[in-house]
């Protein structure tokens, strides 16, 4: 069975205001940041039990009594995380059992002696949304797929408030990917003039294009956002994303604790923006899907290849690892079955600063 190598969990953070969209570069800023990440490191048994228990419960819905594997409604049902105020790091002699627990189970712990060295619940620097985010249209849906053919990927999204190490209730996470061969709903073609451009040479923005513009806007596909739920987690199902000139494979987030619902299309109007992102997958993964089917058909394949994780333009990769590398933004990945035809379910905890407001546009 092909074995996934990463972390538990993914831990972000964005520093203040004026540090939206910017990685620390002045002592200061660095650290401010290295503040940040020791005060937060008491949480980091919060985090991993956190992570641990969605996986032993998604774990056992496999294992409950049935030759197959669940449908996604079992998988993701509101039962799945029933377990977690039963974790065992915070229950004691007096533990009730009750609501009580519910609300303690994510508060920091005095525990320092821990195997999770570089993961905390700090978010790491904002990184860019990139060019293809659509500030209207994204559908409110857990199921983002809308008919785009690809290796089926369920999310599993934790998200802690990283001032409180708590988890974060009906905080809308939104994501958006390219689909199997590089393309992003309403962006299909570049502009004419730019028919024929050549990727950039040098520089961060080495291996780009200019980006397509929207000329399709009904085109929804592989987008969607959805509220997380009372523990602080949010599922969605879509397929493995693509790959383009210059960027390495990522799935696009924001968080937003304060949106409202649209009720004639389903879709939402956001309110503070607390975090932007974007995650990644290891790249033995990444390899074998390569080799998949429609992965195979990506029309760059032969000539400009994927780009690697550490090839990434705008620094992107690497500054979703922080200041000084101590965070990882891959998901962990396992196998649905037997074999990675069969599906994968990715599984990524963010710590996000909930009192946080950074503005929601496009910053290249």
């Amino acid at each position: 069975m092909l074995t996934i190598h990463g972390v538990l969990l993914s831990a972000f953070l964005g520093i203040g205001l004026t540090l939206a969209h910017h990685h620390p570069k002045t002592d200061h800023e660095i650290e401010v940041q290295r503040a940040l990440q020791a005060a937060a490191y008491h949480c980091a048994p919060a985090v991993e039990s956190f992570t641990a228990s969605r996986k032993r419960a998604w774990a056992q819905q496999v294992l409950a009594g049935t030759p197959g594997l669940p449908g996604h409604q079992q998988l993701f049902s509101t039962e799945t995380y029933g377990d977690l105020a039963d974790s065992p790091h915070q229950h004691s002699e007096h533990s009730s059992g009750d609501a009580t627990d519910d609300e303690t189970f994510m508060k920091c712990t005095p525990i320092s002696d821990t195997h999770i060295q570089n993961n905390t619940c700090v978010l790491a620097p904002e990184v860019t949304e990139g060019p293809y985010y659509h500030t209207e249209d994204h559908p409110i849906r857990q199921n983002i797929a809308g008919y785009q053919n690809g290796l089926l990927l369920l999310l599993d999204i934790g998200v802690i408030d990283v001032e409180t190490c708590k988890p974060l209730p009906n905080v809308l996470v939104d994501i958006w990917q390219a689909n199997a061969t590089g393309s992003y709903a309403g962006h299909p073609v570049p502009h004419p003039h730019l028919v024929g451009e050549k990727p950039a040479s040098e520089g961060k923005r080495r291996g780009l294009l200019s980006s397509f513009p929207r000329t399709v806007h009904e085109e929804t596909w592989l987008r969607g956002a959805w509220p997380t739920d009372k523990n602080g987690v949010v599922q969605f199902t879509t397929i493995y994303p693509g790959y383009y000139t210059g960027r390495a494979t990522h799935i696009h987030t924001k968080v937003f604790p304060e949106w409202s619902v649209i009720q004639e299309n389903n879709t939402f109007k956001a309110g503070r923006l607390s975090h932007v992102g974007q995650w990644f997958f290891d790249e033995d993964l990444n390899t074998v899907i390569d080799n998949m089917y429609p992965y195979v058909t990506n029309p760059i394949r032969d000539t400009l290849g994927r780009t690697r994780n550490i090839q990434d333009s705008l620094n992107i990769f690497a500054d979703s690892h922080g200041a000084e590398g101590k965070y990882n933004p891959v998901f962990k990945v396992h196998l649905l079955g037997g074999v990675v035809s069969q599906g994968l379910v990715g599984y990524i905890t963010m710590g996000v600063n909930a009192s946080a407001s950074y503005d929601n546009f496009w910053k290249p």
